[in-house]
């Protein structure tokens, strides 16, 4: 019998949970299934295949489909951090204009990065809550989108895409009275509830997703050719692996 090969175990602490969660490298085994993700070009399979992972690598009980968006985003970026190195290289294309020839063109000169993923972290902005006060009398609390949401939006409108999403994450409603939860209401009740809500009102809901925390990382550039410097914001998961 051949020996087994000792794996180490990492703690993370996920945003959403209260203690710590323990999870192991992924293996040659999970690798194969993200090739396999990959060479399908299939947004739902590529999904699956990130939470079928996750599920592979975490030891403690976890539900991922409970998870917020951004905590997923995490574990996902600690867990490859930890299999396959902590740092990436990046590429930024310099976007300055520049004078050249008599001519004003952008500058597009790539400049490299190198960035280390356990520097990424979920970041809420300042004031972010999950209480909405519509009024003195009536409000919202809410909960954070789940990947499921994300990667399920195809051929809809921007329109229709913002009403799912505040729909999707609506925890409760309550008044002077009482609270009223979603998961004891109909969909089409929750419907009309936002259709009925004022402008002023969808604003404030659109400020608790615009707040809410994101893996983000902020890198100050500097153009090798031009000079030109600015700060460059990565924001999403996509923008860390490119």
């Amino acid at each position: 019998m051949l020996p087994k090969i000792d794996v180490p175990v990492y703690d993370l602490k996920l945003v959403s949970l209260k203690k710590p969660i323990r999870f192991r490298p992924f293996t040659v085994k999970e690798e194969k299934l993200f090739l396999m993700a990959n060479e399908s070009k299939e947004e739902e399979t590529i999904v699956n295949t990130v939470k079928q992972v996750i599920n592979n690598c975490v030891i403690d009980d976890l539900d991922v489909e409970t998870l917020p968006v951004f905590d997923l985003e995490y574990l996902f970026i600690n867990l490859r951090a930890k299999s396959v190195g902590e740092e990436v290289k990046l590429n930024y294309q310099c976007n300055n204009d520049i004078e050249e020839d008599g001519k004003t063109k952008k500058c597009g000169n790539a400049v490299k990065f190198t960035l280390n993923l356990l520097d990424v972290k979920p970041e809420a902005e300042k004031n972010h809550s999950n209480k909405i006060e519509l009024s003195d009398k009536l409000g919202i609390v809410m909960k954070y989108p789940k990947l499921n949401f994300i990667a399920g939006q195809e051929n809809k409108t921007d329109t229709e895409i913002i009403l799912d999403l505040i729909v999707d994450c609506i925890d409760y409603i309550y008044d002077e009275n009482q609270m009223y939860y979603a998961k004891d209401s109909t969909r089409q009740e929750l419907v009309d509830f936002v259709d009925s809500l004022q402008s002023k009102d969808l604003e404030k809901i659109k400020s608790f997703f615009e707040t809410m925390p994101k893996i983000k990382k902020q890198l100050d550039f500097k153009c090798s050719k031009c000079g030109y410097e600015e700060k460059v914001m990565l924001e999403g998961i996509q923008n860390f692996f490119v």
